[in-house]
């Protein structure tokens, strides 16, 4: 903090949070070989928990970031609409697009099937990432929203049209 204070942090060229922080501390957390803090500590109001560790986390946000340049054939540069509550793929998707340069643009669950297409065309996002809750809204208006290639459900279930994160991951 003080080398910051004093601006004397080197700071550098190209900064990636996945891979300059996360898998940082990934890397610390093995050559610990104890215990670990959770990097991530998930509880819903049922009581359901996921606690993933920074290895885990960077681990699994690599095969997301996979799921998102291969299936979904998204690149660098490329936007994605995610609206999703906030669980744990969230943060997941979060981080992939972090580590594959792709951007995000943050919905909440409370999007209308005409502000979902409004943020697709101002955008121009090439995939939107969303729950069961909010895919008819989105199928709805997909037609109209021509730079839309990618439909990607966080879902236990399939739906025509989607590819399936679980199932992908």
């Amino acid at each position: 903090y003080e080398a910051i204070g004093r601006c004397k942090q080197e700071v550098p060229e190209y900064f990636n949070f996945a891979s300059d922080v996360l898998d940082k501390w990934s890397q610390i957390e093995k050559e610990r070989k104890g215990p670990s803090n959770p990097a991530l500590w998930w509880i819903n109001g049922k009581g359901d928990e996921v606690k993933w560790s920074f290895e885990e986390l960077g681990f699994l946000s690599q095969k997301a970031a996979n799921l998102l340049c291969g299936p979904c054939g998204l690149q660098r540069g490329d936007r994605v609409l995610v609206v999703l509550p906030r669980i744990p793929e969230w943060w997941l998707l979060t981080v992939a697009c972090m580590r594959t340069g792709v951007i995000i643009i943050p919905g909440t669950t409370q999007l209308t099937a005409q502000d979902i297409c409004y943020r697709l065309l101002a955008s121009k996002a090439k995939c939107i990432i969303t729950t069961d809750a909010l895919a008819p809204a989105v199928d709805s208006v997909a037609s109209k929203c021509q730079f839309l290639e990618t439909k990607l459900a966080v879902s236990e279930s399939s739906r025509a049209e989607w590819l399936n994160f679980s199932d992908l991951l």
